[in-house]
């Protein structure tokens, strides 16, 4: 079945400009006409919409989020729930995978059952496109990534300060070859994570050099940790500490280590996301903690204030996350 955006890349307009068209908005006479056309060829019926009772409307939210079994998504999802329940708004999860066109059909749906707003985890800074759902004037909230051209409320961590705290920590407790594994360079949370542990490397006198060497971008599964891991281990100069950024990723990097036969706290690991396992592990994991429920329930307020008709200036919501140290980063020889 056709979509909005199906329509505007045929018709060579925006999604924004399909909506303006079906829903009787300013549109020139030809682009308008244009796009009617594409949509009776393409079998695009916005009737979907006038299907959605109000009552509806009023009741369902939309929540983007790029993999449920990510626990800090699983967590987030969480605090929008608890916090949408509260003024009885029901919540649709969608799992976006990263995937920029999955993620624009699900936003056509939340168009077409005319969803009283979104809630979106970004699946890309550059390209994840709200401008559809902004001419409806149907309410948006970025949490966690905050797409690049959109202007819209967002709840962010202050991940920057957190890599930067967690590197000083490492070297703090003696370590001196820190090394990171971070997620795609296209995600916001990865790109200023490292950039907080380049700050804290830089302070250290590391040169820049070193730190790009040992610097790996992995997709955010167990198996890019991993790979990632192992290829920090056979440089010519290795680690003696690793800051990984994602906690699937500090999964395969564990393996990793694991298969090396290196063991923390002689290598140290630190991880952002503080995963219930990680007091569990031998030695205990030291880690950043991420308020993801707390984002979640921020980014549901801010929603809420928007549906209940809100028009002051986009608000912009940073938490803080919080370092746990325990023994894998007691340091690199005992006592």
């Amino acid at each position: 079945m056709a979509t909005i955006s199906d329509v505007a890349r045929a018709a060579g307009v925006s999604p924004a400009t399909v909506s303006r068209v079906l829903n009787g908005g300013r549109v020139s006479p030809e682009r308008a006409e244009r796009v009617r056309r594409v949509a009776s060829e393409l079998g695009f019926s916005p009737n979907r919409v006038a299907r959605s009772l109000r009552t509806q409307q009023a009741s369902v939210i939309g929540l983007l989020i790029p993999d449920i079994e990510n626990p800090f998504f699983t967590a987030l999802a969480r605090g929008v729930e608890d916090a949408s329940r509260r003024t009885h708004l029901s919540v649709v999860l969608c799992n976006t995978d990263e995937d920029v066109e999955k993620e624009a059909r699900y936003l056509d749906v939340a168009l077409a059952e005319q969803m009283a707003g979104v809630i979106v985890a970004a699946a890309s800074p550059r390209r994840s496109d709200f401008s559809a759902l902004d001419a409806r004037g149907t309410p948006v909230v970025a949490v966690d990534r905050r797409p690049g051209a959109a202007t819209v409320d967002a709840v962010m961590v202050d991940d920057q300060r957190g890599g930067d705290e967690a590197t000083a920590h490492l070297l703090d407790r003696g370590y001196r070859r820190v090394a990171c594994v971070t997620g795609p360079a296209d995600t916001a949370a990865s790109e200023e994570r490292l950039a907080g542990h380049r700050a804290a490397m830089r302070a250290a006198g590391i040169p820049d050099a070193w730190i790009r060497a040992h610097t790996r971008h992995a997709d955010l599964r167990v198996e890019g940790g991993r790979t990632a891991m192992a290829e920090l281990l056979t440089l010519p100069e290795p680690p003696d500490a690793v800051l990984v950024t994602h906690d699937l990723l500090t999964v395969g990097a564990l393996e990793a280590l694991r298969t090396a036969g290196v063991e923390p706290p002689a290598f140290g690991v630190l991880s952002f996301g503080d995963v219930p396992w990680a007091s569990l592990v031998r030695p205990p994991l030291t880690t950043v903690r991420l308020p993801s429920y707390d984002l979640g329930v921020a980014a549901a307020t801010l929603l809420q204030e928007r549906i209940a008709g809100s028009t002051g200036p986009r608000r912009t919501v940073t938490l803080r996350p919080d370092l746990h140290p325990r023994a894998s980063t007691s340091g690199p020889t005992p006592g």
